[in-house]
Order: C-alpha cells, then sequence, then structure tokens
C-alpha cells in the first residue's frame, strides 16, 4: 500500500479556505465509492511539515484513477509519499476544456464560490449511474436557477452540455453579455443569440441559445457542445426542457437571506429556499434520465436537512444521506450554513 498526499488548492475566500479540507475529504469519500471501487483507505486530514494535506493510502494508483482524482473540486496536486517523507508528484490531467477564466472572471455580490460549485456537480455526477462515464461523455447538465451561470460555465469546462433556467432578468442579460463577450475575446467558434419563446401567440420567456466548439476542428465537423439558457420561472421547467434528457440537476438555492428567486413585474416572489424547492422538485426529478441524481445546495439555517431531503422524496427520488453525504455543511457567513442535499431518480422509472 502507499501513503498519498493530495494538496488543495488555497482559495481566495478565507473562510471557504478554512472548511476546504473538510469538504475535500467527504468529496474524495464520494470519488471512492463511485469509481474508485473502495479502494482508498484511511482518507482523512493530514499535516506534512505544517501544510494541511487530505491524506490516503491504496494499491498503486493507474491513469484513469489519477484522472479522477484530478478533477476533485479543490485538488491542487498529488504526491505519493516515499520513504524518509519524499513526496513523489504523480500527474494530473484534468477535464478542462477551455481557459479558467471562464470561471474566474466573474466578480458580483453573491457569486457561487467556483471551488464549491464544482464539488458540487462533481458530487452530484459522481452520485449517478453516469459516474463511471464521467471522463469519456459529454453529460447534459441543468442547473434549475443558475444565475450568472457558474455552473454552466463548469459545465462547459468539463465539456458537457449545459442548460439552466432562472427568473431573474438582470441575471439572464448579464450571463448572455458575458458569455458572448467571453467566446468573441478567446476567438472560440460558436453561434449565440438571444430569442423570444413564443406559445400561442404570446410571449412566455427568453432564451440564450449557444454552439460552441471545444476546438476549430471538431466544430468544423458539427462536434459542439449545447447550451441553453432559459428566463423563466423555474417551477416550469417542464414546459422548456424535455423529460428524461438530464443527466444531473444541479443548483445552489437562494439561500432566504439576501437574494431569492424573483417574478417579473412589480411584485416580488419570495420564496424560501424549502418552498422552492418543493414547489420545483417534482418538475426537476421529470427532466433526470433513469438513475440520473440531482443535487442541491441551501441555506441550513432557514431550511432543515430532514426538510430538504423530505421534499426530494415525495418528488419520487431517493436521497442519499449516509457517510460522506454527511460532511459537506460549512459557514459562509454568520447568517448562511451552507450544505448539499443528493438524491438519484430510481432506474425503474
Amino acid at each position: 500500500m502507499t501513503q498519498y498526499a493530495l494538496l488543495v488548492q488555497p482559495a481566495a475566500n478565507r473562510v471557504y479556505a478554512e472548511a476546504s479540507v473538510a469538504l475535500t475529504t467527504a468529496e474524495l469519500e464520494v470519488v471512492n465509492r463511485a469509481v474508485l471501487g473502495g479502494r482508498l483507505t484511511d482518507i482523512a486530514e493530514t499535516d506534512l511539515a505544517g501544510v494541511r494535506y487530505v491524506g490516503f493510502r491504496a494499491d498503486a494508483l493507474d491513469e484513469r484513477d489519477a484522472e479522477f482524482l484530478a478533477n476533485l473540486s479543490s485538488a491542487f496536486a498529488l504526491f505519493a509519499v516515499r520513504d524518509g517523507g519524499l513526496l513523489e508528484p504523480v500527474e494530473l490531467r484534468r477535464l478542462d476544456r477551455f481557459d479558467d477564466d471562464l470561471l474566474t472572471i466573474q466578480k458580483y455580490s453573491g457569486k457561487t464560490n467556483e471551488h464549491f460549485t464544482k464539488l458540487l456537480l462533481n458530487v452530484t455526477v459522481l452520485s449517478s449511474t453516469a459516474a463511471p462515464d464521467m471522463l469519456d461523455r459529454r453529460l447534459r447538465v441543468l442547473d434549475p436557477v443558475c444565475g450568472r451561470g457558474t455552473t454552466l460555465n463548469q459545465a462547459l469546462m468539463y465539456g458537457w452540455h449545459a442548460a439552466g433556467i432562472d427568473l431573474d432578468q438582470q441575471d439572464f442579460d448579464a450571463y448572455s453579455t458575458f458569455l458572448q463577450t467571453w467566446l468573441k475575446r478567446k476567438r472560440v467558434k460558436h453561434t449565440a443569440e438571444v430569442v423570444r419563446i413564443r406559445r400561442e401567440k404570446q410571449n412566455v420567456g427568453r432564451q440564450l441559445k449557444a454552439s460552441i466548439g471545444v476546438d476549430r476542428e471538431s466544430y468544423k465537423a458539427g462536434d459542439a457542445l449545447d447550451l441553453g439558457y432559459v428566463n423563466a420561472d423555474t417551477v416550469k421547467a417542464g414546459e422548456f426542457f424535455r423529460a428524461g434528457t438530464f443527466d444531473v440537476v444541479v443548483g445552489d438555492a437562494p439561500y432566504g437571506v439576501r437574494h431569492g428567486s424573483r417574478a417579473a413585474g412589480p411584485r416580488p416572489l419570495d420564496r424560501s429556499p424549502l418552498e422552492l424547492i418543493s414547489a420545483a422538485a417534482p418538475g426537476w426529478s421529470r427532466l433526470l434520465r433513469a438513475g440520473g441524481a440531482l443535487g442541491i445546495s441551501w441555506n441550513n439555517v432557514v431550511a432543515s436537512r430532514e426538510s430538504v431531503l423530505d421534499a426530494l422524496a415525495s418528488a419520487g427520488l431517493q436521497p442519499l444521506d449516509d457517510g460522506p453525504y454527511r460532511g459537506f455543511e460549512h459557514r459562509v457567513d454568520q447568517a448562511i450554513t451552507r450544505d448539499i442535499a443528493v438524491a438519484r431518480k430510481p432506474v425503474d422509472n
């Protein structure tokens, strides 16, 4: 057995940095269950020369094992610990298809930490039957509360198809402008446009539709990533996307403190996280493929974990609530303690 040490990527947010080792430990345990056959043992925080690592033991890792580990949300470097405490680097090849400023360049109040967004997406995919294929297949990801698109951008980084829905017109406009500007500035082959969605001669929403090339050659060959962002109420998601088409549904629910789900018109739609999840989860569930997974983060100061899991179960999903799934709670600020709930759609549905 070889001892390994995973160095966690530094985080600009001090509060998140304090939680990052514990969060990475829980994420690694999910990876171990889902795609590594439980072959990692003794997963725990460890200290080497005063630096915090996530340590584990395993028989020699093969190339595919290392590829899964490379995509951990906060993985910075991985070392095999040799006799005498020498650290031997293990090559990490990430899925990333684009420059990382796709994720980092946007700065605005209320933005979800991009490391956490990646963690939430990873844990949800690893909880689905698509987990073994995440390195090889273009998965389809839906963020039903996508805001300014951090989850959409992370899905694109992985080379996956992305879709989102959100009611906030300002967020929709900001993301549409950002993505189209970024694609042009980076000279990425693409088409993108904002169109009106009409039914029975009535406007029912707007949609950003984009086809994005990972590289010039594949784009010329007709192989591109699909992105669609609908500006509408997430409770009506089933009206805009086909049932059974997404591998995962992943979202960071309104925290019920600073921002919430807003409706068009003069009066705000002030949903608490639990009200939103309860109202929308049945529709989100219908959009999942059999074996797909739903992952949602929320502020458990205003909604208990049990109530959120009950809402997902009432939508016909099977909550995952043991072991590492209990290890993602962490403080964001004085009024927000964030947690993750994950549930899987039964294969026989």
